[in-house]
């Protein structure tokens, strides 16, 4: 079986494809890059998962018999706590056992730099093309067990405005989707007047029979317990911790694209961060409104967050995010932190003693409004690779009635209306599935564009 890392790592069907036997070629394949380059300390982590824990320990074993100083974290703990112990404990670099937000199912291998970041495309190709050559060292049990989680507490607490979460009396409620940032909104915050309510705050490896995605869909349970708790405001994590989704005063899904433009605003103008913007392809044009009227650069890549990560590395960036909900700070590591942003979320809040929707109507009087949405359609074979292909070459002029001034090619194709609308093709590189997003104006003409969209399947 050939062992392919994705996006942001290795991920597999338990039992399947993700086996012990699997994980220690990987591990093995890691540990030989790690001496080749003369590294000497690896830290591991891992999130709620179906044995993730023994992984875990399957791979710290494999690290600490190759010679590897291993340091283990004591419980489960979330990709950015794991990502932030890389960097803190001065490791040349971490692995994290998680499928982040992939159902009950699945495992993965997320493999982090020393600097704090997801691995770079070399350092994955360099893993890749060495699993199966070395014989798998195993037999040495020696590793130093950490608790990373209660660095991590402390690193978030000291982000914070001194005392201003002791204005008032508040109650939040914080979705952990039984993943690996259960309790810890809670102890971040356990020396303020907030209230914080937990839902989903206990381990189940089956995710409540539900995707671990802190998405639209999947936060019914949270939309109603913000309205009936009288809460001000919902926040929720996904399986490892990285992604977040908010829910307002009102019970209702703000949006990826909206967190990002919330985000924006208070990193840069309450908390004064400099350097540039980064946004994926896929992020609204809101953002672009507001680096222009503040001054700041603006670098757009594809979708995935290694390359907002790679930016962080070579630029000085304030912010930077992507439509999916992984958003990273200039003030923190180059890593998404799903934990971290519902927290700026709420500074956001107590800085302006304004809800969330106020916050958002805020925005829309003074950049304008946008309304997003993404579908993911499932087609036949390579149809949306073909679709996407085609419109390459014959590219639109018009669509649903608007007409095109740009087309942006960075991933997929995109095409943007005169009024900064636009529409996205992006065919998935592992499912038979087309994504298309589409962000407007008014709401009334978003589904129009969006079904228009999906009516160019029919010719392909």
């Amino acid at each position: 079986m050939s062992i392919k890392f994705g996006t942001d790592g290795w991920r597999a069907v338990i039992g399947k494809e993700f086996t012990f036997d699997n994980v220690r070629k990987v591990a093995q394949a890691h540990a030989s890059h790690l001496k080749d380059k003369g590294g000497k300390k690896v830290v591991v982590g891992y999130d709620t998962r179906f044995l993730s824990n023994e992984f875990a320990e399957a791979v710290a074993e494999v690290f600490s018999s190759n010679g590897l100083k291993v340091i283990l974290s004591s419980s489960f703990c979330s990709t950015p706590a794991l990502t932030l112990m890389a960097k803190e404990l001065n490791a040349d670099e971490g692995v994290m056992i998680t499928a982040s937000h992939n159902t009950y199912r699945y495992n993965g291998y997320k493999v982090k730099t020393g600097f704090g970041s997801p691995a770079t495309p070399e350092i994955i190709k360099d893993i890749e093309e060495r699993i199966g050559i070395d014989d798998i060292k195993t037999g040495v049990k020696s590793w130093e067990e950490v608790n990373f989680n209660r660095y991590y507490v402390e690193k978030l607490k000291s982000y914070i405005t001194p005392n201003i979460f002791k204005q008032k009396k508040e109650k939040v409620i914080h979705d952990a989707m039984f993943g690996a940032t259960q309790g810890l909104l809670r102890e971040v915050l356990n020396d303020s007047f907030i209230d914080v309510v937990e839902i989903n705050h206990y381990r189940d490896v089956l995710f409540g029979n539900q995707h671990p995605e802190p998405i639209d869909k999947n936060l019914t349970l949270l939309k109603r317990k913000v309205v009936a708790g009288n809460g001000k405001v919902g926040i929720a994590n996904d399986g490892d911790g990285d992604r977040v989704g908010i829910v307002d005063e009102k019970g209702r899904f703000i949006g990826t694209q909206m967190g990002y433009v919330l985000l924006l605003l208070h990193t840069i103008r309450n908390r004064g961060e400099e350097g540039a913007i980064a946004k994926t392809v896929s992020v609204s044009y809101l953002v672009d409104r507001i680096a222009k009227k503040e001054n700041r650069k603006l670098y757009k890549t594809p979708v995935g967050f290694k390359y907002i990560a790679e930016l962080f590395e070579r630029e000085k960036i304030s912010f930077g995010g992507e439509e999916s909900g992984g958003y990273g700070f200039g003030f923190h590591i180059p890593e998404r932190d799903g934990l971290l942003a519902g927290l700026m979320i709420l500074e956001m809040m107590y800085l302006h003693n304004k809800t969330v929707s106020e916050l958002i109507e805020n925005v829309f009087n003074e950049f304008g409004s946008a309304y997003y949405l993404r579908e993911d359609v499932k087609v036949e074979g390579d149809q949306g690779r073909k679709l996407v292909d085609k419109l390459k070459d014959e590219p639109l002029k018009e669509l649903a009635g608007f007409e095109i001034k740009e087309i942006d090619k960075t991933d997929g194709i995109k095409f943007v209306f005169k009024n900064d609308g636009w529409i996205m093709f992006r065919a998935s590189g592992t499912e038979p599935v087309l994504r298309i997003y589409a962000e407007m104006p008014e709401e009334s003409s978003l589904k129009e564009v969006l079904e228009e969209g999906k009516k160019l399947l029919k010719g392909v």
